[in-house]
């Protein structure tokens, strides 16, 4: 199915916009373009591929989340300018 004027004028239409003669030709000669390549995909066969979320194969490279001995929050807390119920205290900014 190829993009014709009338197509492209109904379009422009249905979205409010006025466009000139000349976007009107560039833009079934667009359309038409990408609906062919649309076509083109729609034949490649993809029966043997499983379904997938990202195109490539994506792995968590980094180490898990695991919960692993800190400082000591009473000593943060006592190098801190300003804290205020066992947190910092900042002044406001806006």
């Amino acid at each position: 199915m190829a993009i014709t004027r009338k197509d492209v004028e109904y379009i422009a239409n249905l979205s409010r916009l006025t466009i000139s003669e000349e976007e009107i030709e560039e833009y079934t000669k667009q359309l038409s373009e990408i609906l062919e390549h649309v076509n083109r995909l729609q034949k490649i066969n993809t029966d043997n591929v499983e379904p997938m979320s990202y195109a490539v194969d994506i792995k968590n490279i980094y180490r898990d989340d695991v919960n692993e001995p800190s400082i000591d929050r009473k000593k943060v807390l006592d190098a801190a300018p300003s804290v205020e119920k066992n947190c910092f205290k900042v002044p406001k900014i806006i």
